[in-house]
């Protein structure tokens, strides 16, 4: 698997080429700041890209900016955002975009090793892998996520992981019965349809959310 990674830091770019090789990826290219970003990712056409938010030279958002330009010149790329923070403006942005494989992890996850090389692979495999604490903070509780439960808000934090029923259920403790019940309740609230792809029903919330879908789409940090 074909990875292109972005990342200023050189100790975990470093430490994120090294596990790469550990577990089967190959690193095509490793940068370390953002210019040139988006041609690259065009030019390489990676089967993964992961790219950190903020790049030199200014240290604002030129990794996740490059990302989204690479993603409407080539669409569908599978694109992994790693960072310290979240930028709840073009985070929304990226993930509305519903096809290809999406990511946003905060570099805290990083230190499980195995569940970091999972998402990397389900994204470049066409999922979703969403931090809870993104989640947490793109889905502030506003219009109808106001009227999920906490149980609820707990399921659908979950599935933005691009997680299937099984899994939510096992995470949680509750049986699958229970997940869909919760799912179905959680799209009713929200006005959406379900849907049988958890990551494209976590992207329907999202692109709900930023108001494509009426006034109750604004997002706030």
């Amino acid at each position: 698997m074909r990875v292109v990674l972005a990342e200023d830091l050189s100790l975990l770019r470093d430490g994120l080429e090294r596990m790469f090789g550990a577990y089967g990826f190959e690193v095509i290219a490793s940068l370390e700041d953002g210019e040139g970003l988006a041609e690259r990712l065009i030019e390489l056409r990676p089967d993964v890209a992961v790219v950190d938010v903020r790049l030199p030279p200014t240290f604002t958002d030129e990794g996740l900016r490059a990302a989204i330009e690479a993603r409407r010149a080539v669409p569908g790329l599978p694109v992994l955002i790693l960072s310290q923070y979240v930028e709840p403006l073009y985070a929304t942005e990226l993930l509305s975009d519903r096809s290809g494989g999406v990511g946003y992890l905060l570099k805290s996850r990083v230190g499980d090793v195995r569940e970091f090389v999972d998402a990397v692979r389900r994204v470049a495999d066409g999922g979703t892998a969403l931090d809870p604490d993104v989640v947490a903070q793109l889905l502030h509780p506003r219009g109808g996520i106001d009227q999920l439960t906490p149980r609820e808000r707990e399921v659908l934090a979950v599935m933005a992981e691009g997680r299937s029923n099984a899994a939510i259920a096992e995470r949680l403790v509750i049986t699958e019965k229970s997940v869909s019940n919760h799912i179905n309740s959680i799209f009713a609230k929200l006005d959406l349809p379900p849907s049988d792809e958890d990551h494209r029903r976590v992207l329907a919330v999202l692109t709900h959310l930023d108001g494509h879908h009426g006034p109750h789409g604004t997002l706030r940090p």
